[in-house]
Protein backbone atom coordinates (compact mmCIF):
# COMPACT_ATOMS: atom_id res chain seq x y z
CA UNK A 1 0.00 0.00 0.00
CA UNK A 2 0.77 3.22 -0.80
CA UNK A 3 2.21 5.60 2.09
CA UNK A 4 0.42 9.12 2.90
CA UNK A 5 3.93 10.76 2.29
CA UNK A 6 4.17 9.62 -1.27
CA UNK A 7 0.48 10.76 -2.42
CA UNK A 8 0.97 14.13 -1.01
CA UNK A 9 4.38 14.39 -2.82
CA UNK A 10 2.77 13.32 -6.16
CA UNK A 11 0.05 16.11 -5.62
CA UNK A 12 2.66 18.60 -5.13
CA UNK A 13 4.50 17.92 -7.94
CA UNK A 14 1.34 17.75 -9.93
CA UNK A 15 -0.29 21.19 -8.11
CA UNK A 16 3.45 22.91 -9.37
CA UNK A 17 2.70 21.75 -13.16
CA UNK A 18 -0.66 22.89 -12.88
CA UNK A 19 0.43 26.49 -10.86
CA UNK A 20 2.89 27.11 -13.82
CA UNK A 21 -0.11 26.77 -16.34
CA UNK A 22 -2.41 29.01 -13.83
CA UNK A 23 -4.55 26.14 -13.51
CA UNK A 24 -4.70 26.36 -9.45
CA UNK A 25 -5.99 29.92 -9.86
CA UNK A 26 -9.28 28.80 -10.25
CA UNK A 27 -9.48 26.50 -7.11
CA UNK A 28 -8.65 28.60 -4.93
CA UNK A 29 -10.53 31.71 -5.65
CA UNK A 30 -13.73 29.05 -5.61
CA UNK A 31 -15.35 29.83 -2.11
CA UNK A 32 -16.75 25.66 -2.37
CA UNK A 33 -13.37 24.68 -2.11
CA UNK A 34 -12.16 23.52 1.48
CA UNK A 35 -9.76 25.33 3.33
CA UNK A 36 -7.00 22.25 3.26
CA UNK A 37 -7.36 22.21 -0.30
CA UNK A 38 -6.55 25.38 -0.75
CA UNK A 39 -3.22 25.64 1.78
CA UNK A 40 -1.89 22.62 -0.17
CA UNK A 41 -2.75 24.79 -3.70
CA UNK A 42 -0.24 27.32 -2.25
CA UNK A 43 2.00 25.55 -1.46
CA UNK A 44 2.54 23.70 -4.73
CA UNK A 45 2.54 27.46 -6.37
CA UNK A 46 4.97 28.64 -4.16
CA UNK A 47 7.87 30.56 -6.03
CA UNK A 48 5.76 30.03 -9.83
CA UNK A 49 4.99 32.09 -11.97
CA UNK A 50 1.38 31.67 -13.41
CA UNK A 51 0.13 33.33 -16.63
CA UNK A 52 -2.83 35.58 -16.85
CA UNK A 53 -4.91 33.02 -18.69
CA UNK A 54 -4.62 29.43 -17.19
CA UNK A 55 -4.21 26.55 -20.12
CA UNK A 56 -5.58 23.54 -18.01
CA UNK A 57 -5.26 21.25 -21.39
CA UNK A 58 -1.45 22.04 -21.79
CA UNK A 59 -1.14 21.12 -17.63
CA UNK A 60 -2.82 18.06 -17.95
CA UNK A 61 -0.67 17.33 -21.08
CA UNK A 62 2.58 18.34 -18.91
CA UNK A 63 1.74 15.95 -16.16
CA UNK A 64 1.33 12.69 -18.59
CA UNK A 65 -0.58 10.01 -19.76
CA UNK A 66 -3.08 8.81 -16.63
CA UNK A 67 -4.03 13.55 -16.24
CA UNK A 68 -4.70 13.54 -20.23
CA UNK A 69 -7.72 11.01 -19.64
CA UNK A 70 -8.21 12.52 -16.44
CA UNK A 71 -8.45 15.64 -17.69
CA UNK A 72 -10.67 14.43 -20.75
CA UNK A 73 -13.16 12.94 -17.82
CA UNK A 74 -13.37 16.34 -15.74
CA UNK A 75 -14.25 18.21 -19.07
CA UNK A 76 -17.48 16.66 -18.43
CA UNK A 77 -17.52 17.99 -15.07
CA UNK A 78 -18.70 21.26 -15.02
CA UNK A 79 -19.90 21.24 -11.52
CA UNK A 80 -16.24 20.53 -10.04
CA UNK A 81 -13.73 21.98 -11.97
CA UNK A 82 -15.65 24.72 -13.66
CA UNK A 83 -17.02 25.97 -16.68
CA UNK A 84 -13.94 27.88 -17.89
CA UNK A 85 -11.77 24.78 -17.32
CA UNK A 86 -14.39 22.57 -18.77
CA UNK A 87 -14.17 24.66 -22.00
CA UNK A 88 -10.48 24.81 -22.05
CA UNK A 89 -10.43 20.99 -21.31
CA UNK A 90 -12.40 20.00 -24.45
CA UNK A 91 -9.39 20.98 -26.40
CA UNK A 92 -7.36 18.74 -24.76
CA UNK A 93 -5.26 16.43 -27.39
CA UNK A 94 -4.98 12.61 -26.53
CA UNK A 95 -1.32 12.34 -27.83
CA UNK A 96 2.43 12.09 -26.97
CA UNK A 97 5.93 11.65 -28.72
CA UNK A 98 5.82 7.86 -30.43
CA UNK A 99 7.67 5.57 -28.75
CA UNK A 100 10.48 4.23 -30.57
CA UNK A 101 9.71 1.16 -33.13
CA UNK A 102 12.29 -1.19 -31.40
CA UNK A 103 10.04 -0.97 -28.35
CA UNK A 104 6.66 -1.59 -30.39
CA UNK A 105 8.41 -4.60 -31.97
CA UNK A 106 9.47 -6.11 -28.45
CA UNK A 107 5.94 -5.48 -27.23
CA UNK A 108 4.09 -7.20 -30.18
CA UNK A 109 6.56 -10.02 -30.21
CA UNK A 110 6.41 -10.54 -26.33
CA UNK A 111 2.55 -10.93 -26.64
CA UNK A 112 2.49 -13.32 -29.09
CA UNK A 113 5.95 -15.02 -28.05
CA UNK A 114 6.71 -15.07 -32.24
CA UNK A 115 8.64 -13.02 -34.19
CA UNK A 116 6.84 -10.03 -35.83
CA UNK A 117 7.60 -11.42 -39.52
CA UNK A 118 5.72 -14.55 -38.82
CA UNK A 119 2.80 -12.26 -38.08
CA UNK A 120 2.98 -9.67 -39.89
CA UNK A 121 4.21 -9.33 -43.80
CA UNK A 122 5.26 -5.43 -43.51
CA UNK A 123 4.69 -2.97 -40.43
CA UNK A 124 5.28 0.67 -41.14
CA UNK A 125 8.27 1.87 -38.25
CA UNK A 126 6.73 5.32 -38.50
CA UNK A 127 3.50 5.69 -36.53
CA UNK A 128 -0.03 6.96 -37.92
CA UNK A 129 -1.00 8.05 -34.35
CA UNK A 130 0.30 8.09 -30.50
CA UNK A 131 -1.80 8.66 -28.14
CA UNK A 132 -1.03 8.71 -24.25
CA UNK A 133 -2.24 4.68 -23.89
CA UNK A 134 -1.17 3.18 -27.33
CA UNK A 135 0.09 4.27 -30.88
CA UNK A 136 -1.02 2.83 -33.92
CA UNK A 137 1.03 1.47 -36.66
CA UNK A 138 0.23 0.74 -40.35
CA UNK A 139 0.73 -2.64 -41.56
CA UNK A 140 0.12 -5.44 -44.06
CA UNK A 141 -0.61 -9.15 -42.79
CA UNK A 142 0.80 -12.03 -43.81
CA UNK A 143 -1.99 -12.70 -46.07
CA UNK A 144 -2.03 -9.52 -47.83
CA UNK A 145 -4.72 -7.79 -46.26
CA UNK A 146 -3.97 -3.77 -45.19
CA UNK A 147 -4.26 -3.49 -40.84
CA UNK A 148 -4.20 -0.84 -38.59
CA UNK A 149 -2.23 -2.37 -35.66
CA UNK A 150 -2.27 -0.82 -32.17
CA UNK A 151 0.27 -1.47 -29.55
CA UNK A 152 0.20 -0.25 -25.64
CA UNK A 153 3.05 2.07 -24.32
CA UNK A 154 5.62 -0.71 -22.58
CA UNK A 155 5.18 -0.04 -18.43
CA UNK A 156 1.84 2.09 -19.17
CA UNK A 157 -0.64 -0.23 -17.32
CA UNK A 158 2.00 0.74 -13.96
CA UNK A 159 1.83 3.88 -14.56
CA UNK A 160 -1.61 4.16 -14.57
CA UNK A 161 -1.97 2.04 -11.56
CA UNK A 162 0.34 4.30 -9.66
CA UNK A 163 -1.65 7.68 -10.65
CA UNK A 164 -4.68 6.08 -9.97
CA UNK A 165 -4.23 4.76 -6.91
CA UNK A 166 -3.15 8.83 -5.90
CA UNK A 167 -6.54 9.93 -7.35
CA UNK A 168 -8.48 7.54 -5.17
CA UNK A 169 -6.32 8.74 -1.98
CA UNK A 170 -7.19 12.35 -2.90
CA UNK A 171 -10.69 11.78 -3.86
CA UNK A 172 -11.65 10.29 -0.72
CA UNK A 173 -9.66 12.98 1.23
CA UNK A 174 -11.80 15.90 -0.39
CA UNK A 175 -15.24 14.05 -0.33
CA UNK A 176 -14.64 13.32 3.24
CA UNK A 177 -14.18 17.19 3.86
CA UNK A 178 -18.10 17.53 3.51
CA UNK A 179 -19.97 19.82 1.99
CA UNK A 180 -20.51 20.32 -1.39
CA UNK A 181 -17.25 18.01 -2.19
CA UNK A 182 -19.46 15.65 -0.71
CA UNK A 183 -22.39 16.25 -3.39
CA UNK A 184 -20.30 16.29 -6.06
CA UNK A 185 -19.01 12.62 -4.96
CA UNK A 186 -15.17 12.41 -6.23
CA UNK A 187 -14.75 8.91 -4.97
CA UNK A 188 -17.46 7.92 -7.71
CA UNK A 189 -15.96 10.21 -10.65
CA UNK A 190 -12.31 8.58 -10.15
CA UNK A 191 -13.65 5.14 -9.91
CA UNK A 192 -15.10 4.94 -12.73
CA UNK A 193 -12.39 6.75 -14.31
CA UNK A 194 -10.78 4.02 -12.92
CA UNK A 195 -12.73 1.42 -14.85
CA UNK A 196 -12.60 2.90 -18.27
CA UNK A 197 -8.88 3.53 -18.24
CA UNK A 198 -8.61 -0.21 -17.20
CA UNK A 199 -10.42 -1.12 -19.94
CA UNK A 200 -8.95 0.29 -22.22
CA UNK A 201 -5.49 -0.88 -21.23
CA UNK A 202 -6.46 -4.14 -22.34
CA UNK A 203 -7.11 -4.44 -26.20
CA UNK A 204 -9.02 -7.29 -26.46
CA UNK A 205 -11.89 -5.80 -24.39
CA UNK A 206 -11.65 -3.54 -26.88
CA UNK A 207 -11.83 -5.95 -29.95
CA UNK A 208 -14.78 -7.07 -28.12
CA UNK A 209 -16.65 -3.62 -27.91
CA UNK A 210 -16.19 -3.08 -31.29
CA UNK A 211 -17.49 -6.32 -32.28
CA UNK A 212 -20.54 -5.90 -29.92
CA UNK A 213 -20.96 -2.52 -31.47
CA UNK A 214 -21.01 -3.69 -35.22
CA UNK A 215 -23.65 -6.17 -34.30
CA UNK A 216 -25.96 -3.85 -32.67
CA UNK A 217 -25.64 -1.07 -35.75
CA UNK A 218 -26.07 -3.61 -37.97
CA UNK A 219 -29.37 -2.13 -39.63
CA UNK A 220 -27.94 1.44 -39.64
CA UNK A 221 -27.21 3.08 -42.54
CA UNK A 222 -24.30 4.17 -44.20
CA UNK A 223 -22.39 3.61 -40.76
CA UNK A 224 -19.65 0.78 -40.05
CA UNK A 225 -17.36 -0.70 -37.12
CA UNK A 226 -14.03 -2.10 -38.90
CA UNK A 227 -13.60 -5.81 -38.55
CA UNK A 228 -11.26 -7.12 -35.80
CA UNK A 229 -8.26 -9.35 -37.02
CA UNK A 230 -8.92 -12.02 -33.88
CA UNK A 231 -5.54 -14.02 -34.68
CA UNK A 232 -3.69 -11.00 -34.88
CA UNK A 233 -5.06 -9.53 -30.97
CA UNK A 234 -4.35 -9.68 -27.23
CA UNK A 235 -4.34 -7.83 -24.82
CA UNK A 236 -1.14 -6.28 -25.81
CA UNK A 237 -1.82 -5.91 -29.38
CA UNK A 238 -5.12 -5.22 -31.74
CA UNK A 239 -5.44 -5.45 -35.57
CA UNK A 240 -8.38 -3.99 -37.23
CA UNK A 241 -9.43 -3.62 -40.54
CA UNK A 242 -7.88 -0.28 -42.16
CA UNK A 243 -10.02 2.54 -43.37
CA UNK A 244 -9.51 4.55 -45.96
CA UNK A 245 -11.09 8.07 -45.55
CA UNK A 246 -11.42 11.31 -45.19
CA UNK A 247 -11.35 12.52 -41.28
CA UNK A 248 -14.92 13.67 -39.97
CA UNK A 249 -13.04 17.34 -39.36
CA UNK A 250 -11.46 18.01 -42.51
CA UNK A 251 -14.78 19.81 -43.98
CA UNK A 252 -13.06 21.63 -46.89
CA UNK A 253 -11.94 17.65 -48.18
CA UNK A 254 -15.71 16.44 -47.83
CA UNK A 255 -16.90 19.38 -49.49
CA UNK A 256 -14.72 18.95 -52.25
CA UNK A 257 -15.59 15.42 -52.34
CA UNK A 258 -19.00 16.59 -52.79
CA UNK A 259 -20.28 14.69 -49.29
CA UNK A 260 -23.81 16.52 -47.97
CA UNK A 261 -22.26 17.64 -44.65
CA UNK A 262 -25.68 18.97 -43.00
CA UNK A 263 -26.42 15.42 -44.06
CA UNK A 264 -23.80 13.59 -42.17
CA UNK A 265 -24.18 15.79 -39.32
CA UNK A 266 -27.89 14.72 -38.92
CA UNK A 267 -26.94 11.14 -39.60
CA UNK A 268 -23.96 11.10 -37.24
CA UNK A 269 -26.85 12.21 -34.40
CA UNK A 270 -29.21 9.91 -35.56
CA UNK A 271 -26.38 7.18 -35.22
CA UNK A 272 -25.78 8.47 -31.71
CA UNK A 273 -29.36 7.54 -30.12
CA UNK A 274 -29.47 4.60 -31.60
CA UNK A 275 -26.63 3.51 -29.75
CA UNK A 276 -27.45 5.49 -26.45
CA UNK A 277 -31.45 5.26 -26.47
CA UNK A 278 -31.73 1.38 -28.31
CA UNK A 279 -29.26 -0.33 -27.73
CA UNK A 280 -28.15 1.03 -24.65
CA UNK A 281 -24.58 0.64 -25.69
CA UNK A 282 -22.35 3.37 -27.38
CA UNK A 283 -19.22 4.71 -28.70
CA UNK A 284 -18.05 7.14 -25.90
CA UNK A 285 -14.95 8.32 -27.39
CA UNK A 286 -16.49 9.78 -30.56
CA UNK A 287 -14.17 13.05 -30.55
CA UNK A 288 -13.19 14.62 -34.62
CA UNK A 289 -10.19 11.69 -34.58
CA UNK A 290 -12.24 8.91 -34.32
CA UNK A 291 -14.63 9.45 -37.06
CA UNK A 292 -13.92 9.14 -40.70
CA UNK A 293 -16.09 9.15 -43.79
CA UNK A 294 -15.72 7.00 -46.73
CA UNK A 295 -15.96 7.67 -50.40
CA UNK A 296 -19.80 6.85 -50.50
CA UNK A 297 -20.26 8.92 -47.29
CA UNK A 298 -20.39 5.59 -45.01
CA UNK A 299 -19.32 7.33 -41.45
CA UNK A 300 -16.97 4.94 -40.02
CA UNK A 301 -16.13 4.78 -36.03
CA UNK A 302 -12.55 3.78 -35.05
CA UNK A 303 -10.82 3.44 -31.24
CA UNK A 304 -13.11 1.55 -28.99
CA UNK A 305 -11.52 1.67 -26.00
CA UNK A 306 -14.20 3.73 -24.12
CA UNK A 307 -17.34 2.35 -24.13
CA UNK A 308 -20.86 3.55 -22.75
CA UNK A 309 -23.79 1.51 -21.42
CA UNK A 310 -27.01 2.07 -20.17
CA UNK A 311 -29.91 -0.25 -18.66
CA UNK A 312 -33.76 -0.22 -20.25
CA UNK A 313 -34.99 2.04 -17.54
CA UNK A 314 -32.39 4.25 -17.57
CA UNK A 315 -32.71 4.55 -21.14
CA UNK A 316 -36.85 4.87 -20.69
CA UNK A 317 -35.77 7.41 -18.31
CA UNK A 318 -33.43 9.49 -20.87
CA UNK A 319 -35.69 9.04 -24.02
CA UNK A 320 -38.67 10.70 -21.78
CA UNK A 321 -36.32 13.70 -20.93
CA UNK A 322 -34.88 14.27 -23.62
CA UNK A 323 -38.67 14.54 -26.25
CA UNK A 324 -40.12 16.81 -22.78
CA UNK A 325 -37.54 18.96 -23.45
CA UNK A 326 -38.25 18.73 -27.01
CA UNK A 327 -41.67 19.28 -26.52
CA UNK A 328 -41.63 21.72 -23.65
CA UNK A 329 -42.85 19.18 -20.93
CA UNK A 330 -40.88 20.16 -17.71
CA UNK A 331 -43.58 18.53 -15.54
CA UNK A 332 -43.12 15.12 -17.08
CA UNK A 333 -39.35 15.70 -17.05
CA UNK A 334 -39.67 16.87 -13.45
CA UNK A 335 -41.59 14.05 -12.47
CA UNK A 336 -39.03 11.11 -14.24
CA UNK A 337 -36.55 13.19 -12.29
CA UNK A 338 -37.95 12.12 -8.86
CA UNK A 339 -39.20 8.86 -10.03
CA UNK A 340 -35.29 7.77 -10.90
CA UNK A 341 -34.55 9.58 -7.14
CA UNK A 342 -32.12 12.02 -8.70
CA UNK A 343 -33.76 14.86 -6.89
CA UNK A 344 -34.53 13.98 -2.68
CA UNK A 345 -38.67 13.39 -2.22
CA UNK A 346 -38.13 16.03 0.28
CA UNK A 347 -38.51 18.77 -2.91
CA UNK A 348 -41.23 20.00 -5.07
CA UNK A 349 -41.68 18.37 -8.22
CA UNK A 350 -43.54 22.04 -9.28
CA UNK A 351 -40.70 23.72 -8.07
CA UNK A 352 -38.28 21.86 -10.12
CA UNK A 353 -40.23 21.56 -13.29
CA UNK A 354 -40.78 25.22 -12.91
CA UNK A 355 -36.41 25.74 -12.66
CA UNK A 356 -36.14 23.22 -15.56
CA UNK A 357 -38.52 25.22 -17.88
CA UNK A 358 -36.13 28.33 -17.02
CA UNK A 359 -33.45 26.47 -18.21
CA UNK A 360 -34.76 24.61 -21.68
CA UNK A 361 -36.93 27.25 -22.78
CA UNK A 362 -34.13 29.63 -24.28
CA UNK A 363 -32.63 26.70 -25.96
CA UNK A 364 -35.50 25.60 -27.60
CA UNK A 365 -36.32 26.06 -31.33
CA UNK A 366 -33.11 27.70 -32.01
CA UNK A 367 -29.41 26.47 -33.72
CA UNK A 368 -26.76 25.58 -31.74
CA UNK A 369 -24.84 28.16 -32.93
CA UNK A 370 -27.52 30.61 -31.44
CA UNK A 371 -27.20 29.00 -27.92
CA UNK A 372 -24.94 30.45 -25.23
CA UNK A 373 -23.64 27.32 -23.67
CA UNK A 374 -22.02 29.37 -20.78
CA UNK A 375 -25.80 30.42 -19.81
CA UNK A 376 -27.40 26.88 -20.18
CA UNK A 377 -24.58 25.18 -17.69
CA UNK A 378 -25.06 27.73 -15.46
CA UNK A 379 -28.56 27.30 -14.90
CA UNK A 380 -28.46 23.76 -14.91
CA UNK A 381 -25.96 23.67 -12.58
CA UNK A 382 -27.47 26.07 -10.22
CA UNK A 383 -30.49 23.55 -10.44
CA UNK A 384 -28.40 20.63 -9.34
CA UNK A 385 -27.21 22.58 -6.36
CA UNK A 386 -30.71 24.06 -5.31
CA UNK A 387 -32.14 21.05 -5.42
CA UNK A 388 -29.19 18.73 -3.51
CA UNK A 389 -29.13 16.62 -6.92
CA UNK A 390 -25.77 14.20 -6.45
CA UNK A 391 -24.22 13.27 -9.58
CA UNK A 392 -25.03 10.42 -11.28
CA UNK A 393 -21.83 8.48 -12.33
CA UNK A 394 -23.75 6.12 -14.49
CA UNK A 395 -24.47 9.13 -16.90
CA UNK A 396 -20.87 10.86 -17.01
CA UNK A 397 -20.22 8.92 -20.61
CA UNK A 398 -23.14 9.83 -21.99
CA UNK A 399 -22.93 13.31 -21.19
CA UNK A 400 -18.99 14.00 -22.58
CA UNK A 401 -20.27 11.59 -25.70
CA UNK A 402 -23.65 14.15 -26.43
CA UNK A 403 -20.97 17.30 -25.77
CA UNK A 404 -18.62 15.59 -28.65
CA UNK A 405 -21.44 14.62 -30.98
CA UNK A 406 -22.97 18.11 -30.78
CA UNK A 407 -19.50 19.77 -31.07
CA UNK A 408 -18.75 17.97 -34.42
CA UNK A 409 -22.42 18.37 -35.53
CA UNK A 410 -22.03 22.14 -35.17
CA UNK A 411 -19.24 22.20 -37.25
CA UNK A 412 -20.69 20.41 -40.18
CA UNK A 413 -23.66 22.16 -40.22
CA UNK A 414 -23.62 25.09 -38.18
CA UNK A 415 -27.48 25.62 -38.12
CA UNK A 416 -28.01 22.30 -37.09
CA UNK A 417 -31.05 22.36 -34.13
CA UNK A 418 -30.28 19.27 -32.40
CA UNK A 419 -33.78 18.66 -30.62
CA UNK A 420 -35.31 18.85 -34.12
CA UNK A 421 -33.28 15.98 -35.37
CA UNK A 422 -33.80 13.87 -32.38
CA UNK A 423 -37.57 14.93 -31.28
CA UNK A 424 -38.69 12.44 -34.08
CA UNK A 425 -36.67 9.38 -33.34
CA UNK A 426 -37.04 9.73 -29.73
CA UNK A 427 -40.76 9.78 -30.31
CA UNK A 428 -41.27 7.21 -32.47
CA UNK A 429 -39.19 4.99 -29.53
CA UNK A 430 -41.24 6.32 -27.01
CA UNK A 431 -44.12 4.63 -28.89
CA UNK A 432 -42.67 1.74 -29.68
CA UNK A 433 -41.16 0.81 -26.08
CA UNK A 434 -43.88 2.81 -24.27
CA UNK A 435 -46.51 2.44 -25.64
CA UNK A 436 -49.15 0.28 -24.37
CA UNK A 437 -48.30 -2.77 -26.64
CA UNK A 438 -44.95 -2.54 -25.37
CA UNK A 439 -46.35 -2.47 -21.89
CA UNK A 440 -48.05 -5.54 -22.35
CA UNK A 441 -45.57 -7.59 -23.49
CA UNK A 442 -43.23 -6.69 -21.02
CA UNK A 443 -45.96 -7.34 -18.60
CA UNK A 444 -46.34 -11.48 -19.98
CA UNK A 445 -42.55 -11.62 -20.66
CA UNK A 446 -42.17 -10.88 -16.92
CA UNK A 447 -44.77 -13.11 -15.60
CA UNK A 448 -43.84 -15.83 -17.80
CA UNK A 449 -40.53 -15.61 -16.77
CA UNK A 450 -41.63 -15.99 -12.94
CA UNK A 451 -43.58 -18.69 -13.76
CA UNK A 452 -40.84 -20.17 -15.19
CA UNK A 453 -38.97 -20.06 -11.78
CA UNK A 454 -41.44 -21.68 -9.58
CA UNK A 455 -40.29 -25.30 -9.98
CA UNK A 456 -36.88 -24.26 -9.35
CA UNK A 457 -37.69 -22.34 -6.40
CA UNK A 458 -39.68 -25.21 -4.92
CA UNK A 459 -36.76 -27.46 -5.06
CA UNK A 460 -34.83 -25.07 -3.50
CA UNK A 461 -37.31 -25.15 -0.41
CA UNK A 462 -37.21 -28.49 -0.36
CA UNK A 463 -33.42 -29.03 0.36
CA UNK A 464 -33.28 -26.33 2.74
CA UNK A 465 -35.96 -27.82 4.15
CA UNK A 466 -35.73 -32.00 3.63
CA UNK A 467 -38.43 -34.35 4.30
CA UNK A 468 -37.72 -36.21 7.69
CA UNK A 469 -36.67 -39.55 7.71
CA UNK A 470 -37.02 -42.55 9.17
CA UNK A 471 -35.45 -42.35 12.52
CA UNK A 472 -37.61 -40.94 15.29
CA UNK A 473 -36.79 -37.25 16.43
CA UNK A 474 -34.97 -36.87 19.35
CA UNK A 475 -36.16 -35.95 22.62
CA UNK A 476 -35.24 -32.29 23.81
CA UNK A 477 -31.54 -32.20 25.36
CA UNK A 478 -31.44 -29.60 28.82
CA UNK A 479 -29.08 -26.86 28.34
CA UNK A 480 -25.22 -27.30 30.15
CA UNK A 481 -23.38 -24.45 30.35
CA UNK A 482 -19.31 -25.05 29.59
CA UNK A 483 -16.61 -23.75 31.87
CA UNK A 484 -15.22 -21.61 28.99
CA UNK A 485 -18.52 -19.94 28.68
CA UNK A 486 -19.23 -19.76 32.00
CA UNK A 487 -16.03 -17.90 32.42
CA UNK A 488 -16.62 -16.10 28.91
CA UNK A 489 -19.92 -14.77 30.48
CA UNK A 490 -18.53 -13.19 33.85
CA UNK A 491 -15.34 -12.51 33.06
CA UNK A 492 -11.56 -13.06 34.53
CA UNK A 493 -9.73 -15.98 34.65
CA UNK A 494 -10.98 -18.37 36.98
CA UNK A 495 -9.11 -21.49 35.98
CA UNK A 496 -6.38 -21.05 38.91
CA UNK A 497 -9.16 -21.88 41.23
CA UNK A 498 -10.35 -25.03 39.18
CA UNK A 499 -6.72 -26.30 39.79
CA UNK A 500 -6.81 -25.79 42.97
CA UNK A 501 -9.87 -27.13 44.25
CA UNK A 502 -8.52 -30.05 41.94
CA UNK A 503 -5.46 -30.51 43.86
CA UNK A 504 -7.55 -30.41 47.50
CA UNK A 505 -9.71 -32.93 46.47
CA UNK A 506 -6.70 -35.07 45.71
CA UNK A 507 -4.83 -34.32 48.90
CA UNK A 508 -8.14 -35.39 50.95
CA UNK A 509 -8.91 -38.51 49.21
Amino acid sequence: MTKPATHIWRLLKWGRTLARHGALRGIEADPNTPAPVKRLCRLARFGTVQPREPDYAAAFQAIGPAAIKLGQTLATRPDLVGEDAARNLLSLQDSLPPVPFEKIREQIERGFERRLEDIFAEVDPVPVGAASIAQVHKGVTTDGRTVAIKVLRPGIREKFERDIATYEWAAAHLEAMGGEAHRLRPRLTIANFKRWTNRELDLRREAASASELAEAMVAIDRYEVPAIDWDRTNGRVLTIEWIDGIKISQTDRLIADGHDLPDLARRLVLAFLTQAISAGYFHADMHQGNLFVRADGTIVAIDFGIMGRIDRRARQWLAEILYGLTTGNYKRVAEIHFEAQYVPSYHSVDEFATALRAVGEPMRGKPVSELSVGQMLDGLFAITRDFDMQTQPHLLLLQKTMVMVEGIATQLDPQINMWDVAAPYVRDWIRDELGPESAIADRIRQDTDTLLRVPALIRRLEERFPPRGGAPEQPPLPDVELIWERRARKGGNRWPGYVAAALAGGVLV
